[in-house]
């Protein structure tokens, strides 16, 4: 299956999903994962219209945001992956949302770092696992105040990365617990700018627009298996 053939596919589940509870489907924010994807396959993704790209690598950021950057409209580069605090500087210059941001020593030095204020994600590690990053749910609240002080960050919203399971359904009180969160967090907060919930991913993206997200991340199913 082509990548056009995924886009368009991968766009009308969105916007039917979105439609159960009344939300357009621009209410959702595409974006595609493209890590260790050619930037030839990048291309072909923004000639059908995509221009939110997400790399888990900053090297691999760095990058494709370079040789692509002489496009118009240039693409827009999300950090999806865990980000290292000795790569801090490269990330907050090159993507427009770090969505990994997931403990105050990594938000100190992205701060520090930054020459101007930089677009960041809280993410919350919902299911407690392990295997995952993330702040746990009971402390992410805390971990806001903070880091409404540092003035070279813009908190965004939140990100989780919920388990990888057979049934989509069985990541719908993930999702549904996030957003419960995401609210709670935009009502102490007195700014217009924590709009973003990005949660759901290739496998459960679905569910989790049900659920009220505003941002997707989808690789394999749009560029395929890596």
């Amino acid at each position: 299956m082509s990548i056009t053939k995924n886009i368009e596919d991968t766009q009308t589940r969105i916007a039917r999903a979105a439609a159960k509870f009344g939300r357009p489907a621009g209410d959702v924010t595409l974006v595609a994962v493209s890590k260790t994807v050619g930037v030839d396959r990048v291309r072909e993704a923004m000639a059908c219209g995509i221009h939110n790209f997400g790399e888990n690598r900053v090297q691999e950021l760095v990058a494709k945001a370079a040789e692509l950057g002489g496009f118009d409209p240039k693409p827009t580069w999300h950090m999806i992956g865990r980000l290292q605090t000795n790569k801090a500087k490269a990330a907050a210059e090159t993507a427009s949302l770090i969505h990994s941001v997931d403990r105050l020593r990594l938000a100190q030095e992205i701060n520090n770092r930054s020459h101007f204020p930089a677009d960041i994600l809280l993410q919350v590690n919902v299911a407690n696992e392990d295997s995952k990053a993330g702040i746990d749910v009971e402390s992410a609240k805390a971990l806001v105040q903070y880091l409404q002080l540092l003035p070279n960050l813009n908190l965004r919203g939140l990100m989780t990365i919920a388990p990888a399971v057979e049934n989509a359904e069985e990541n719908r009180q993930i999702f549904r617990k996030l957003n419960k969160l995401f609210v709670d967090i935009m009502g102490d907060l007195d700014n217009n700018i924590f709009t973003i919930l990005s949660m759901g991913m290739t496998s459960d993206f679905e569910v989790a627009v049900e659920e009220g997200s505003n941002m997707v991340r989808i690789g394999t199913g749009i560029f395929g298996g890596r």
